[in-house]
């Protein structure tokens, strides 16, 4: 009966979940108005100052209708892992639920929800002597070179890690190498430090495929139209080693200013790329315990009534759902 009751008396976590362009951000918004809360980001790109464009990172209007958090904290040369997410998602959650807010955590990167909701396992130390020689191959060879090689070394964790993800190939390959075992019997192990004090509520969205994939398109077409070459011109010339510059559209934009696609080439190939990445999302978060699906987007008013529904209902009960 005691356990019962404190579990009661834990404040709401939401979290919304799902594929990129499902209108995660939409949604989050919807509730925080309604609902008193406040947004933590959960997205490893979006988290970096100065990458706008190829984010998609809340608009100035959204910015402005509910406070959010953990967006633009890190330089795009500081190196950011998920434990140090864990970390500070953790305190403004808290702090959040502290003030009598609801905290709403929304984005699409597993491992860093993974990390603030279960807690990371106890893996090697940093080796900056490997993570060099392993960043000189990438550089020599190209980062699906160290995709190929995580692939012998612990395929099931290389299926979840995108060919052109440099900072999470070297330390997946870091720490396969470093404690002798593979990444994904490390996960399993003992030792991790999940998040407690909360009541968790998962919702997660899933629109029909296709017309996720209209939706892709159209954003990674708009990208370009917006001036993504532009941005990263900028970028690469004021942090041309910068981590986030490999990801889905700064890497393809990148490719146009070194001549090695057209503007036309390097929109298809985007377009692509996070086709690819929305179906590795789903398979995901389809492993994510006791999540509240919803069919459709986001930003459809059916959708936002079903989840604010979903929330109220959970926000009374001690049940997760």
């Amino acid at each position: 009966m005691t356990d019962q009751l404190s579990q009661q008396l834990e404040p709401l976590l939401v979290v919304i979940l799902g594929p990129t362009a499902s209108g995660k951000s939409a949604l989050a918004v919807t509730l925080a108005q309604r609902l008193s809360g406040e947004i933590v980001s959960c997205d490893s790109v979006a988290l970096y100052r100065h990458f706008e464009i190829g984010t998609a990172k809340p608009t100035r209007e959204q910015l402005a209708l509910v406070p959010h958090h953990l967006l633009d904290i890190a330089e795009p040369d500081e190196p950011f892992t998920a434990g140090e997410y864990a970390r500070q998602a953790r305190a403004a959650i808290g702090e959040i639920a502290g003030r009598g807010r609801l905290p709403i955590v929304v984005g699409g990167t597993g491992l860093y929800l993974r990390a603030l909701l279960e807690g990371l396992f106890p893996g090697p130390q940093r080796s900056e002597e490997l993570r060099e020689r392993l960043r000189w191959r990438a550089a020599k060879r190209g980062a699906p070179y160290l995709h190929r090689l995580l692939t012998r070394l612990d395929p099931e964790v290389a299926v979840k890690i995108h060919a052109n993800d440099l900072p999470k190939l070297v330390r997946a390959i870091e720490v396969c190498l470093g404690s002798q075992a593979r990444m994904s019997e490390l996960w399993k192990q003992r030792g991790r430090d999940p998040l407690r004090g909360f009541r968790v509520l998962r919702i997660g969205l899933d629109p029909p495929r296709e017309k996720l994939y209209d939706r892709i398109n159209l954003r990674a077409r708009q990208m370009f139209e917006d001036e993504l070459i532009e941005e990263t011109k900028a970028l690469l010339d004021r942090y041309p080693r910068a981590a986030p510059l490999n990801s889905l559209g700064y890497k393809q934009a990148a490719q146009v200013l070194r001549g090695r696609l057209t503007r036309e080439q390097a929109i298809a190939a985007a377009q692509q790329g996070h086709r690819n990445y929305a179906k590795r999302q789903r398979t995901w978060f389809r492993r994510e315990p006791e999540v509240v699906w919803l069919e459709g987007f986001g930003d459809e008013p059916q959708i936002a009534k079903q989840a604010a529904e979903v929330v109220s209902s959970s926000a009374t009960t001690n049940s997760p759902v």
